[in-house]
């Protein structure tokens, strides 16, 4: 049997025609920055990229969602691992420090019914997990794809193609 493309049945291409980064060069170093501050050391980089697929998720978009379980494969992540992160919480794959990262990254990307997105409990179970520089540098991670969201869902990207890879 002839494999074919999953692509070839629904032709994408980029809402904008010319690259966003072409277009504002100052980015570059915005960029580097966020991926310096989230390759600190203090937090896997496995963690982080969990917590940015997980973000691509929830907002919806296909190119976020394509970039980071691409990171997770090159990482060495499992398929169980990289297909469970959508339902991380009854999911036996995950740390505990994984899913106080997921669940700070659902926080922060979600409305709440029930008042602050980030209760006290939340903040205090992921203090738990980490210290205080890698709890920052948990926050900076979920800044950092919260910070490209508007790239991914306007400008709207086809998945596999621009960015190149930061964890090289």
């Amino acid at each position: 049997m002839e494999a074919r493309s999953i692509t070839a049945e629904i032709p994408m291409t980029p809402r904008m025609a010319d690259d966003p980064a072409e277009l504002v060069p100052e980015l570059a170093a915005v960029s580097a920055a966020l991926f310096k501050v989230t390759g600190n050391g203090s937090v896997p980089r496995s963690t982080i990229s969990l917590v940015q697929l997980r973000a691509g998720q929830i907002v919806g978009s296909t190119y976020l969602t394509v970039l980071h379980t691409g990171f997770l494969r090159k990482a060495g992540e499992s398929d169980e691992r990289i297909t469970s992160v959508t339902s991380w919480q009854d999911s036996p794959y995950f740390t505990a420090a994984e899913r106080a990262a997921l669940a700070l990254t659902e926080a922060v990307l979600q409305p709440s019914a029930h008042g602050e997105r980030v209760s006290d409990e939340l903040y205090a179970e992921a203090a738990e997990h980490y210290a205080p520089k890698a709890l920052a540098t948990l926050m900076f991670a979920i800044g950092q794809v919260n910070f490209f969201i508007p790239v991914a869902l306007i400008a709207k990207p086809v998945p596999g193609r621009s960015f190149s890879d930061p964890w090289k």
